[in-house]
């Protein structure tokens, strides 16, 4: 299987807000609401307090399942393609990096985006959950992919299954030359 990443040309891959400090961090993303780039400048302002709080409790569930995450918070990719993504930037760019090139111990997963996945309300089993690459390989062949039957969002908010990358050491090469 083959994980995406998709970001804008103009940053390039793999650039975090939560690898930044607090007040760094909402600098960048006031710039990009004020400039009205893509999705993340219609995001609301507890944003980045709710995100790193999910982060975090997503780390210790991993934790909990013998993860062991090098990165305080993730880099982000999704489990297969997903190029609804693309509309997210400006100028969208996706990267394909093979699922084989990461240490199983240092990826986890949601079936849906981190934040929706942990917050949203409706009962279904996969809410609030982490899991590891064996487990998500069970949940799609009883559920499916998500950006398979849910393409255009109507079905919830699940839309693709992220994947958090605790390491940046298998991300280096792709980050260098993207």
């Amino acid at each position: 299987m083959q994980l995406y990443h998709y970001y804008d040309a103009s940053t390039g891959p793999f650039c975090n807000l939560s690898d930044l400090e607090q007040n760094d961090a909402e600098i960048v993303l006031n710039e990009i609401r004020n400039e009205g780039k893509g999705f993340a400048s219609k995001r609301s302002p507890e944003y980045l307090a709710i995100r790193k709080e999910l982060e975090t409790t997503a780390r210790t569930m991993f934790e909990r399942k013998g993860g062991r995450p090098v990165r305080r918070y993730p880099h982000y990719m999704t489990f297969g393609a997903c190029p609804w993504l693309l509309s997210w930037y400006p100028n969208g760019k996706e990267l394909c990096i093979p699922a084989t090139e990461f240490d199983p111990s240092t990826i986890s997963f949601t079936y849906g985006d981190l934040l929706p996945t942990m917050r949203y309300q409706d009962g279904k089993p996969y809410r609030k959950q982490v899991y590891t690459i064996q487990e998500i390989y069970e949940l799609i062949r009883q559920y499916g992919l998500p950006q398979e039957w849910n393409r255009d969002g109507t079905l919830g908010p699940e839309r693709y299954i992220e994947v958090q990358v605790w390491d940046d050491v298998p991300l280096r090469t792709y980050k260098e030359h993207a």
